[in-house]
């Protein structure tokens, strides 16, 4: 009788002694993040003008499917503003400009503890660019080619933090302005962002 009692304990003490590392193990296959970002452009020059853009800040919104541990695929959309400015020795034009970006990317996961998750990411997607209170000005929407890596680290099972780099290459908005004609160029758009996330 005392044996049968005390396998029965022991068989229960070894059921929630397992819990925690069962929780541990969890996997969770969705996240959603919010992140602030900053968007700093690289300024070219073509034909004598030279393109650039003010640093600006904004938001980014991420949705992420993880298919194992290390791989998954993300959707994103970024809203930031800033002047798009175009200057040569005899002139200067600039566009205040919403840009509403929309990403898709395969996402490349480095586990390295329960609690830290590097990744890389490669995609594309596309950047339209809003001119704000200017009448005469169309909006413009570019194809865009998205890279970028960050790390993750996880605060609870569910909540994390997280900090990313996201370079975007795509040609810069002209607006259809015929004084804009051709000076069009591949930009180089850099977007360092921080934030917070949920599992589940």
């Amino acid at each position: 009788m005392f044996q049968k009692k005390a396998f029965s304990i022991l068989l229960a003490w070894s059921a929630l002694a397992a819990l925690p590392a069962f929780s541990q193990e969890e996997f969770y296959r969705q996240e959603i993040s919010g992140q602030a970002l900053g968007s700093f452009v690289k300024d070219t020059w073509q034909n004598g003008v030279k393109q650039s853009a003010t640093d600006g800040g904004g938001v980014l919104a991420s949705y992420r499917f993880l298919f194992d541990q290390h791989n998954a695929v993300e959707v994103n959309y970024g809203y930031s503003l800033n002047t798009q400015r175009y200057t040569s020795a005899s002139s200067a034009f600039g566009v205040n400009s919403y840009s509403n970006e929309v990403t898709a990317a395969y996402v490349r996961r480095f586990p390295l503890t329960q609690r830290w998750t590097l990744f890389a990411l490669a995609g594309t997607g596309a950047i339209v660019f809003d001119p704000k209170n200017t009448n005469g000005i169309d909006y413009q929407a570019r194809a865009v080619a998205l890279y970028g890596g960050g790390v993750d680290a996880a605060i609870t099972t569910h909540l994390f933090v997280r900090a990313e780099y996201r370079g975007l290459i795509y040609n810069s908005p002209t607006y259809n302005l015929a004084s804009l004609r051709g000076e069009d160029r591949v930009a180089h758009r850099f977007e360092p962002t921080v934030g917070f996330g949920w599992r589940f």
